[in-house]
């Protein structure tokens, strides 16, 4: 095993995946369990689909993938906001409205244009090889940001999970803070796709915080329970995916499920020997 470890590590591609993904599984694990609880993970899936979309475009039109999808995702997120917010159309069905018309969009641009070739079917179904030099440091940097952002706006954070009545009762900046964790999770879910691909970046999301559920109760143990969980199922997941030689996104997402499974049974467990 530490000889399969160590000729892993002596790929400069793989290095860069393994440290990239470690921390996008931390970003994606601490945004996951807002999500989860507010009962808007979903939100994950229908923006994969809007980054697939604008991805699409701008390997249609030779423009830089990073620059044209971050901004179109963070608008889809907002609009998302606002249509949950502001009108009678909610929740999923706001998501499924948003994200299978980028999706169709996606597929067309797609399919008049380049056809699907090799960086499409990267995108889709995510690539080691697609973490390069630039996306590297570039998402280093802002899972950083989004780590730090999460700390420092921690305790607003909860409290707009729990009781968003009680914290506009209060006057505070509800909106705000579903703003940001809608925005840092658009950002999270651009970055992830070249990793873990489109129609899988969405368990990185929603996977950690659901299987930390079946154990824990109080959100600061469900928080660092999700982070733990999601990076040594990444962790995991590209250790087999190299072994096995299967796709990373797909490894990833069965290593959480048998987390997840895992987690069921001794949540199982724990509640029969509860008196």
């Amino acid at each position: 095993m530490f000889r399969i470890i160590a000729e892993m590590l002596s790929y400069p591609f793989l290095v860069r995946a393994l440290i990239c993904g470690i921390l996008l599984s931390v970003s994606a694990s601490l945004l996951g369990v807002s999500l989860v609880l507010k009962r808007y993970s979903m939100i994950g899936d229908g923006l994969s689909h809007v980054g697939f979309g604008a991805l699409a475009i701008a390997t249609a039109f030779h423009w830089a993938p990073l620059a044209v999808s971050i901004p179109i995702v963070v608008i889809a997120a907002f609009l998302l906001l606002r249509l949950n917010e502001n009108t009678r159309i909610k929740g999923d069905a706001a998501i499924a409205l948003i994200s299978t018309g980028a999706l169709a969009i996606g597929i067309l641009i797609v399919s008049l244009t380049t056809g699907v070739n090799i960086d499409i079917y990267n995108y889709m179904f995510g690539s080691v090889l697609a973490i390069d030099k630039t996306s590297f440091w570039i998402s280093i940097v802002v899972c950083i940001v989004i780590i730090v952002l999460f700390f420092l706006f921690y305790n607003r954070i909860f409290a707009v999970t729990f009781d968003e009545d009680f914290t506009k009762a209060t006057q505070a900046k509800s909106g705000g803070i579903n703003l940001l964790i809608a925005l840092l999770t658009a950002v999270i879910i651009v970055l992830g796709m070249r990793l873990m691909g489109a129609l899988l970046i969405s368990a990185l999301i929603i996977f950690p915080a659901l299987s930390s559920m079946r154990v824990f109760k109080s959100y600061k143990r469900v928080t660092i329970s999700s982070a733990i969980i999601s990076v040594i199922c990444f962790v995991v997941g590209i250790f087999c995916s190299y072994t096995l030689s299967t796709p990373v996104g797909a490894t990833v997402v069965v290593t959480n499920i048998i987390a997840f499974l895992i987690f069921f049974i001794i949540g199982k467990i724990r509640i029969r020997k509860e008196p």
